[in-house]
């Protein structure tokens, strides 16, 4: 049995849910990225609760279906050797996809005023934010099924990451130099961090499973 298979060689089951839960985190992801774009351009609209709605209902799906894979983790005895990283593994993905519900909650329920001047960096902000989170979700996919490949994944959540706070530390000086009231640019700074603290998130996850596969192939 290839190594790169070894942990769904006794369930095919749990390997599909496994491949459902990461569906999950990558339309939530989407989700998420269009959810913004909606507010920075029209504002909280239906269209943007809509998003809102539909990360909410993906976020959860993706509780359900970890809890179900822990329970059969367990009661089925199944991968004992990498029980305990895999359950690490859909925790921490499971933050991820909290962290976008949370942010896009505080933008229904604060209503920030995002200037016309800085929307073109919060869409650019959101787009690597989402970029480093699917390919997170593809590292998380090449663990079960490809091992060798996870690394070349983990190394572009990085460059994600990286650029998310180049446009991050872009955007909070352009709002600090602006003349808005120093509430308004107070604010407007919270919300970008929100956003850029997700892709951060991400490389924390990427991390995580850079260990969970050393400790698979040595």
């Amino acid at each position: 049995m290839p190594k790169e298979l070894a942990l769904f060689r006794r369930t095919k089951a749990l390997e599909n849910e496994i491949d459902d839960f990461l569906n999950k985190i990558s339309e939530g992801a989407l989700t998420f990225q269009i959810g913004i774009q909606t507010y920075v351009s029209h504002g909280r609209t239906p269209a943007f609760q809509e998003k809102l709605d539909h990360v909410n209902l993906l976020e959860g799906i993706a509780d359900h279906l970890r809890r179900t894979i822990e329970t059969k983790l367990y009661s089925q005895t199944l991968i004992p050797e990498s029980r305990g990283d895999v359950l690490g593994l859909l925790e921490t993905l499971d933050s991820v996809l909290n962290m976008m519900e949370g942010t896009l909650w505080g933008f229904f329920i604060e209503r920030p005023e995002i200037p016309k001047s800085f929307h073109s960096d919060f869409i650019d902000l959101t787009d690597k934010v989402v970029q480093s989170v699917e390919v997170l979700v593809r590292a998380s996919r090449a663990f079960f099924r490809n091992i060798e490949a996870v690394g070349d994944h983990n190394h572009k959540v990085m460059f994600f990451e990286k650029e998310a706070d180049k446009i991050s530390t872009k955007l909070k000086l352009a709002i600090f130099d602006s003349d808005l009231p120093l509430p308004n640019k107070a604010h407007l700074r919270y919300f970008v961090e929100n956003i850029d603290n997700v892709a951060d998130q991400a490389e924390d996850v990427a991390d995580r499973l850079a260990i969970y596969t050393i400790k698979r192939t040595v």
